[in-house]
């Protein structure tokens, strides 16, 4: 482990040497020593984590250091030791971001020893995040996020490139379950506001009465119930992304609100009269037809201009040819992953059939199909006979999976040879059929019984 680097700026032999030798007794510190600003200046290069400068020094005063020393790293934090106890000088210092301001005394060494520990305790924890910030970045690039080759989706990634080069509001679109959130936060983890938040809010899972205070914030007292003032989502994204999915599903009362805080960037929590000034770039997504629902009035046009900016619309999964199969052997070894099954390929029925399958739910609802088949399964290999269509109320689907007629016919007969316990005149007669067309199909195994 490389050691935590501290610069010493005193003037004062006797009392840098103090500080040296108390600093010194933590073995992971090594500690360099100057006289005067100019050395430390000149030294900057060494890449110090913190440094400790007197305020009176021969050449430079406090304030003076601070500022050249940021010039050149604003990064590492710096300790102001003063011999003056003036509560305008630390104020001073502290508003222009130095770390910590020590008066000095009989306890200082003992005081600095707390406040280095807690500075580098705090640098450890920063080094992580952004480590973490910078993986979620590389996770979220394109391909690692959004599996297919496609060109409907290259077109998709394409425009998502141009997105993540500007700050231009972007309107995603699309049916729902393909996948608009993860295009949204690989846009944001793809841009140059990556190192920020990115804060999603869904607008059609939050009541009425509480979404005002959800995207603005609110005051102490503001209404019933509001024992603390709270910061708004926008308020969370300051810096980084929002994504308001569902907009649509915004009361027109509070699109006029959301307008005002666009136009004006800034907002005001309900309740309050301080203006937060925001920057903040807007990511928005619906499955309905923004154009649709002005015309309709249920949205209002000039927020529907303010926020449109880019639009992306996503395709459905039905019109990604391949991607469905890239998608499933994605979702089976994540599945088989997650649940420690070791490898799980997809027998070319299985292919056939998911192929042959139009997808309402589309991503999402491919996702569902292959964790189950995977459970189902007997083996390493999904089968075709593994994997089932079920709407969302659970019934098997019949026209979502695309056959020929001839195919849809021996359905129909098997469903009702299943209903009469394999009796042709019965089914015949509810078909409204010759039984010899039954028997016919039978007997050349287009129908088994």
């Amino acid at each position: 482990m490389e050691p935590y680097k501290i610069f010493i700026v005193e003037d004062d032999p006797w009392y840098g040497e103090i500080l040296e030798y108390h600093l010194s007794l933590n073995p992971d510190y090594s500690i360099t020593r100057f006289t005067n600003g100019k050395d430390c200046l000149a030294s900057l290069y060494k890449k110090p984590d913190l440094i400790t400068i007197d305020f009176s020094l021969p050449d430079y005063t406090g304030d003076k250091l601070y500022q050249k020393i940021k010039e050149t790293d604003d990064s590492v934090p710096v300790i102001v030791i003063s011999g003056q106890d003036e509560i305008a000088v630390a104020v001073n210092l502290l508003k222009m971001g130095v770390a910590d301001y020590l008066i000095k005394d009989d306890n200082t060494k003992d005081i600095l020893w707390n406040a280095v520990t807690k500075i580098k305790e705090t640098g450890k924890l920063k080094k992580e995040v952004a480590q973490l910030k910078e993986e979620l970045g590389q996770k979220f690039s394109f391909d690692k996020s959004i599996k297919g080759q496609s060109p409907a989706l290259k077109k998709i990634f394409e425009l998502m490139d141009k997105a993540t080069k500007t700050n231009i509001n972007v309107s995603i679109t699309g049916e729902t379950g393909t996948g608009k959130e993860v295009v949204a936060k690989a846009i944001h983890y793809n841009s140059d506001r990556k190192k920020k938040n990115f804060v999603a809010v869904n607008m059609a899972a939050i009541p009425k009465e509480l979404i005002e205070s959800e995207l603005f914030g609110h005051e102490k007292g503001a209404f019933t119930g509001a024992l603390a003032r709270k910061a708004g989502k926008f308020e969370e994204a300051n810096g980084g992304t929002i994504f308001l999915d569902e907009i649509a599903e915004l009361d027109l009362s509070l699109q006029s609100k959301l307008l005002r805080v666009l136009q004006e960037r800034e907002v005001i929590r309900v309740g309050g009269n301080e203006n937060v000034k925001l920057d903040v770039r807007l990511l928005i997504a619906t499955h309905k037809d923004l154009a649709e629902e002005v015309k309709k009035s249920n949205f209002r046009e000039d927020l529907y201009y303010r926020i449109i900016g880019l639009p992306i619309e996503l395709p459905p999964l039905r019109e990604r040819g391949n991607d469905v199969l890239i998608l499933a052997k994605y979702f089976a070894d994540e599945f088989a992953k997650d649940n420690k099954m070791g490898n799980i390929n997809l027998a070319q029925d299985a292919k056939d059939k998911l192929m042959r399958y139009n997808y309402p739910g589309n991503v999402r609802e491919l996702k569902a199909m292959i964790d189950l088949a995977a459970v189902m399964c007997d083996g390493q290999e999904i089968k075709a006979t593994d994997i089932s269509y079920t709407t969302a109320k659970g019934d098997q689907t019949f026209m979502a999976e695309e056959k020929t007629l001839r195919d849809y016919t021996c359905d129909i007969i098997k469903y009702f040879l299943k209903k009469y316990d394999n009796d042709v005149i019965a089914a015949a007669g509810k078909l409204d059929i010759g039984k010899s067309t039954i028997y016919k199909m039978i007997q050349q195994k287009e129908i088994a019984v």
